[in-house]
């Protein structure tokens, strides 16, 4: 599962690395991204690539309301082809979610009132480079409102590097995959090697303070190393 990441780089890095043009839309570091929140990401059309804000938490075109996103924030790599809320998006609306690290929650011990402690990491690649998630988008239309656009993003087994702390992880594309995932001609069928662990991907983990368990708090001591006593 992926519920929180982040997206700390500058703008430049971004378009830099993932070949697109500035956006029309204020751009700002972010330390700790939650479902619901509009966050940047990267789809091709006839235009070419471009980034714009999308809800987090994927509405189907003939979901009822729009309340539904907030339970399809993730979509298993696994089964995306055969899950009616997934599988139109999959063929024909795929999207990259740029990220420089995501939080996962390795379960202790006893914690407060007898329940399970749970413990944040903030996991990224070595030297803090950008990266992008496998995404899908859909357009949403309401009775005489504005069309929602909205994402999820797709997950699967955990890297051997960090499964210690969680049995599944965001599934990270990397060049040539990245290309072919946007393609929105391609045969989606074809992708699915893509969504797996990337071997040999040079990830790093360290355990963070319990600010991140708030989406309130979306500042640079979300992932900063925890001390002993956080």
């Amino acid at each position: 599962m992926c519920g929180r990441y982040t997206l700390t780089v500058p703008l430049s890095n971004l378009v830099d690395a993932f070949d697109i043009s500035p956006p029309e839309f204020e751009y700002r570091p972010r330390y700790n991204i939650a479902p619901t929140q509009e966050v940047p990401i990267i789809a091709q059309d006839d235009r070419g690539r471009r980034m714009g804000l999308l809800r987090w938490g994927l509405v189907p075109a003939w979901a009822k309301d729009p309340s539904m996103g907030s339970r399809l924030i993730n979509a298993r790599s696994e089964t995306v082809a055969q899950k009616p809320s997934f599988r139109s998006a999959f063929r024909q609306r795929r999207c990259l979610v740029p990220a420089d690290g995501f939080y996962e929650w390795k379960k202790g011990g006893e914690g407060t009132g007898g329940t399970p402690s749970k413990t944040p990491f903030w996991i990224h690649l070595k030297g803090r480079a950008p990266f992008v998630f496998a995404g899908l988008w859909e357009r949403w239309e309401s009775k005489g409102g504005p069309p929602l656009f909205t994402f999820t993003i797709l997950t699967t087994e955990a890297s051997p590097e960090i499964r210690h702390i969680h049995p599944r992880m965001p599934a990270i594309l990397i060049p040539p995959a990245i290309s072919a995932w946007l393609d929105p001609d391609s045969d989606a069928y074809t992708h699915q090697d893509f969504l797996r662990p990337v071997p040999d991907l040079p990830l790093e983990a360290y355990p963070v303070s319990s600010l991140v368990n708030s989406p309130r708090n979306d500042l640079p001591a979300c992932i900063e190393p925890a001390s002993p006593s956080s």
